[in-house]
């Protein structure tokens, strides 16, 4: 027998996907998101995408400069991805309130990366598609790092706890790694 679901919470059935932390900058100000929904898009060219409440600083930020780096927090970091997923960052400084460290990128973009994370994806802005109250940012990929040892192909789980978003302040974190050949 299955149970139904509201509508609203159906995407919960889906959702268990990584949380990430999601850094902008357009002059001095600098902001940091946190979120569960992204997705590969595209192999070749390598395009990501990202969706952001249009009410979101983020949102403007990214607009603004056309680039983002989406940064890999590990269950260490929980307590500073659920600051950055529940306050506004118009008046404040995620960076400094949540104690992550603000790291200059590769010499491509000018978005700032999240010293604490174990891996960065950096992206040009390719396009922003209106859907519905979210914006999905397609981003190109253009750097990739990961923290060595702990990435050979795919995360290396036993060395590492990655976060899932289950749905409102649920999480879960990666133990195990099952290979099918």
């Amino acid at each position: 027998m299955k149970i139904e679901i509201s509508k609203g919470k159906g995407n919960r059935l889906i959702n268990p996907g990584g949380v990430i932390l999601v850094s902008s900058c357009y002059k001095d100000k600098a902001n940091i998101i946190t979120l569960a929904w992204h997705m590969p898009i595209s192999k070749d060219p390598a395009l990501l995408g990202i969706a952001i409440a249009k009410s979101h600083l983020s949102y403007e930020l990214i607009k603004k400069s056309e680039e983002f780096i989406v940064n890999i927090p590990t269950v260490d970091l929980l307590k500073q991805v659920v600051f950055c997923g529940s306050i506004s960052g118009d008046k404040i400084d995620k960076f400094q309130e949540a104690k992550l460290t603000p790291e200059k990128a590769s010499r491509l973009i000018k978005t700032p990366c999240i010293k604490e994370c174990i891996g960065h994806i950096e992206c040009r802005l390719r396009d922003i598609k209106d859907i519905g109250d979210h914006g999905l940012f397609i981003g190109e990929i253009i750097s990739a790092s990961a923290e060595e040892g702990l990435f050979s192909d795919t995360w290396q789980v036993d060395k590492t706890k990655l976060i899932f978003h289950l749905g409102g302040g649920v999480f879960t974190s990666s133990s195990e790694k099952i290979e099918v050949k």
